[in-house]
């Protein structure tokens, strides 16, 4: 079974402002965009990345590029209705990412940032390295089992 996961904005930055194929951020966009795991939204989510990932002073990233992400959470990707969970949080932009994350935990869920100090410690938030891992994980059990 795929896992799933919800990608924090800064994730989707690092990742298009990258020069590096290898980096952690470009493999984690790379694998959603190719079907690796499920990327989870909701609308205010999507609302914020729009917002961040179209500050031309900031990033001036290329609108294909920011299409091209956009276009794959809305099509590869599940809509989530969390329901509140009572967390508080610093930045209150990062709520709705947790609990998404949350709501979907019983399908094994992940919350992957590059802010970990902006979340509670849970084994479900990861950083792109550790995300990296998991799906290579994913992949090697996923051969053992056809052979």
């Amino acid at each position: 079974m795929k896992c799933c996961a919800v990608v924090d904005t800064n994730v989707l930055v690092a990742a298009l402002l990258s020069k590096r194929n290898d980096s952690a951020t470009v493999q984690v966009i790379r694998a959603m965009i190719s079907g690796e795991f499920i990327p989870l939204y909701h609308e205010d989510i999507l609302a914020e990345y729009e917002d961040v990932l179209h500050r031309k002073k900031k990033y001036n990233l290329s609108e294909s590029a920011i299409q091209t992400v956009l276009n794959a959470i809305r099509r590869f990707g599940i809509e989530v209705f969390p329901k509140p969970t009572g967390e508080i949080f610093i930045d209150e932009d990062d709520i709705i990412f947790y609990e998404v994350a949350m709501e979907k935990r019983e399908d094994n869920a992940y919350l992957v940032t590059g802010n970990m100090k902006h979340y509670p410690v849970r084994d479900f938030i990861v950083t792109p390295a550790e995300m990296v891992a998991i799906l290579e994980e994913k992949k090697a059990q996923a051969c053992k089992e056809k052979e």
